[in-house]
């Protein structure tokens, strides 16, 4: 990830190249400079790797700022923003005196931004991906994949302590909200509609708060609102709640469709929940297939395998070596617990100590752990709590 700096007179248009740039989804840091003829920022603070000047009338004084940038650190990648477009033979000139590599007009679009950031990103391999996205898919419908995907984002906001966010994508209607007893004012649609100024302190304004300290983004409350919902804006919602949380599970239902494929390709594991039944299984291995297709690497995706039962161990042997694939986490059937609280809109974290929660901890402790594949529940054992001796990195 990049880090970036606006240096700019007018706050309206700071506010917008800021959105800008944490919706390309390729900066972890933005700092905001006010420009002031009389003081140059202070020689002791870090220079970031991309500097956006907003010229201004004035645009000499942004120049001067821009040579002094450079003075501290040489390969700083100075972009001129400019409203004069296509600029003069003067701007363009005084512009490469003081060491600016790009003129783009105002207002600055994401997507070529986001194109200039990608080629410096690729001239910098030491500079890595984000690793907060968590996408969290079903094999097919009825799998539990809204529960999986909420009670793994409260526990890495109660167990793991990392800022999360939870972003219910379903489609055609968004429940996470119901797990969770709360009630959106906004959501996934508030955010789309305000793109152009959609940052993540405009983003923050549209959460709703849980009282274990995760924050939601509410899906659709009626099913003809996706048809107003453009699939490809949503990478630049993904991109903004990256720059402000630690993590980000996006609950995508068992909806498939290649419009997704950009958003999955940022993500740092996908989770297909499954039963250990036929028709899930079936669905599951074209799953697998259908990402590997969109350029998905196969460590990427991990498989839960939820309402699990004793008996479910042989058919699920089978299916790792059929299917060449592994086992993330083993979820016990519980059904009168997760019925209960489904029903009462209490996370598990919150209503229940058992090995159904501890599974959900260990879950959310590997996936901040970096730890890949959880072994196989010990069959022997006596108890369901016996089943699962994942350990748990801290």
């Amino acid at each position: 990830m990049l880090t970036a700096a606006i240096a700019s007179g007018d706050t309206t248009s700071s506010a917008q190249l800021l959105a800008s740039l944490q919706q390309t989804g390729l900066v972890s840091s933005v700092k905001q400079w006010a420009i002031r003829a009389d003081k140059p920022p202070d020689a002791s603070e870090a220079i970031p790797d991309v500097v956006l000047l907003d010229l201004g009338r004035d645009a000499e004084i942004y120049f001067a700022f821009g040579t002094y940038v450079r003075r501290l650190r040489p390969n700083v990648r100075l972009i001129a923003c400019s409203a004069l477009f296509p600029p003069n033979q003067q701007l363009l000139l005084d512009a490469m005196r003081c060491g600016v590599q790009d003129v783009i007009p105002k207002p600055v679009s994401p997507g070529e931004l986001q194109a200039i950031l990608r080629r410096l990103q690729e001239s910098q391999p030491t500079h890595r991906a984000t690793d907060k996205l968590i996408a969290v898919m079903g094999a097919k419908g009825g799998v539990g994949t809204t529960t999986v995907a909420v009670n793994l984002a409260v526990q890495l906001s109660l167990f793991a302590h990392k800022r999360t966010l939870l972003l219910d994508f379903a489609r055609p209607l968004g429940n996470a909200h119901l797990l969770l007893d709360v009630q959106p004012r906004f959501g996934i649609r508030d955010a789309i509609e305000n793109l152009e100024r959609l940052d993540s302190h405009f983003l923050s304004g549209l959460l709703t708060h849980h009282q274990t300290k995760l924050e939601l983004l509410g899906g659709a409350l009626h099913p003809e609102e996706w048809q107003s919902i453009p699939i490809t804006p949503l990478e630049r919602v993904v991109n903004v709640a990256q720059s402000g949380f630690e993590m980000v599970v996006m609950d995508i239902g068992a909806q498939f469709s290649s419009d997704l494929s950009p958003m999955l390709q940022t993500a740092r594991m996908i989770l297909l929940a499954t039963e250990a039944e036929v028709p899930s299984l079936w669905a599951l291995e074209r799953r697998l297939q259908a990402l590997v297709g969109f350029g998905i690497p196969p460590e990427r995706v991990r498989i839960i395998v939820n309402r699990w039962h004793k008996g479910d161990e042989e058919i699920l042997k089978s299916m790792e070596k059929d299917m060449k694939c592994s086992v993330l986490a083993y979820l016990p059937n519980d059904f009168r617990k997760v019925n209960t609280s489904i029903n009462l809109g209490l996370p598990l974290g919150e209503n229940h100590d058992n090995s159904l929660t501890r599974r959900y901890q260990a879950l959310a402790s590997q996936l901040t752990g970096g730890n890949g594949v959880a072994p196989r529940p010990a069959a022997k054992r006596s108890g369901l709590g016996g089943f699962f001796s994942v350990p748990t990195k801290r």
